[in-house]
């Protein structure tokens, strides 16, 4: 077989499974697409602040313009960072990293610079 007949067999090929490709997708049925409003889950329990964050989203433009908005906005910065603010949403706290003891090895000199002054 010449290297012709394999580059059509190849493209033959190809074409074939493209084709069947596009007859399966075009044959599924379009299901609906849910907004993002909506696909938030509902099971968490109601948190005034959390719902007003959402409305004042929905907004859009106009949020920044609401007197309401600018309050909860102010009121979730706060809950994260007012001085020893300690969120329930917020993560633990990692473990304390270990100091290197006294007796470690400290270098009682720089490294050296190089080239070294004399040849500059």
């Amino acid at each position: 077989m010449d290297g012709k007949m394999l580059a059509r067999l190849g493209a033959v090929v190809f074409v074939a499974v493209a084709i069947t490709a596009t007859a399966i997708e075009m044959s599924r049925k379009e299901e609906p697409t849910e907004s993002w409003a909506t696909s938030r889950p509902n099971t968490a329990p109601s948190a005034p602040l959390r719902d007003e964050l959402f409305r004042c989203q929905a907004l859009g433009e106009a949020g920044p313009r609401d007197a309401a908005c600018l309050r909860a906005w102010a009121e979730n910065r706060n809950r994260f960072l007012a001085p020893g603010a300690r969120p329930a949403e917020r993560l633990p706290d990692a473990p304390p990293v270990p100091h290197p003891s006294s007796d470690a090895a400290v270098p009682a000199q720089p490294a050296p610079v190089w080239p070294p002054a004399e040849t500059r």
